[in-house]
This record gives C-alpha cells, structure tokens and sequence, in this order.
C-alpha cells in the first residue's frame, strides 16, 4: 500500500483575515484556489515556500456558519529558521504570541478562528534572549 500526506482541512469564518494570518504574518504561499458556486465554498490550499507537499486546506463556506475548537485537533506546526523573528513578524501583524519561545524553541499562536499554531525553531533552541524570556504565557494555545 502506498500512502501520502496531502493536507490538513481548516474552517475559516473570514477567509481575508486568514489569508491576512496565514500568508501575510505567517509566511505560507497560496498554491491553489477552487470556488464552487453550486456548493458555495471556496478552498485555498497553502503551503510553505519550497514544501508544497504539505499543505493546509482553507475551507470557507459562504453562508455564515459558527465554529467551535475541540481538544481533538491540536495544531499546525512549523519549524522556523529563527523563532525570535518568526515571532515579532507575527506580532507586527497583530498576532498575540500566547506562548512567547522563553527557550528559544517553541512558540504558539492562534489563527483567527483559533486554530492553534506551533513554530518550532529548526535545528538547536537558540540562546534565550529578551523580551521573549521573560513574557508569560497568555490565553490558551
């Protein structure tokens, strides 16, 4: 049996603000679009530049609809080349860091439906540094 990752599925509630999220303060690229009139969606699939085999499926559905989180999906992860940067971009963006990288390692958002976020530093942690050492954590991620 052969076997492929081909994407995760997030519902969005306002795609603008979360291909503001996702593209603009995150770093993912669109690499598709499809509009299904007749069932009144969209799907946006995004992906990391240069790892287009792993994407994210944006699905908007046009009639409003409220979404709630469960603890059965836990999150998206990226690995970043420096989290400290990765970070203030977010911020710059208007991003809350809920868990500011203290270790030079991990951090956590949420996207504006409150899908949770990982960025993961790639390669070794880097050397604890301010204001992230010091920030607490905020909300829940």
């Amino acid at each position: 049996m052969s076997l492929k990752y081909l994407h995760t599925m997030v519902r969005v509630t306002d795609l603008a603000a979360s291909l503001r999220f996702y593209c603009d303060a995150l770093g993912l690229m669109e690499v598709r679009r499809s509009e299904y009139l007749q069932g009144r969606f969209t799907l946006v699939y995004l992906a990391a530049p240069g790892d287009e085999d792993a994407q994210v499926e944006l699905t908007y559905n046009w009639d409003p609809e409220t979404y709630t989180g469960g603890r059965n999906f836990g999150h998206l992860a990226y690995a970043v080349d420096d989290i400290y940067a990765a970070c203030a971009r977010l911020q710059a963006h208007g991003v809350t860091i809920l868990r500011p990288p203290r270790d030079g390692r991990m951090a956590f958002v949420r996207s504006p439906d409150g899908i949770s976020v990982e960025l993961l530093q790639a390669g070794a942690a880097l050397p604890p540094t301010e204001p992230w050492a010091s920030l607490p954590n905020v909300g829940s991620w």
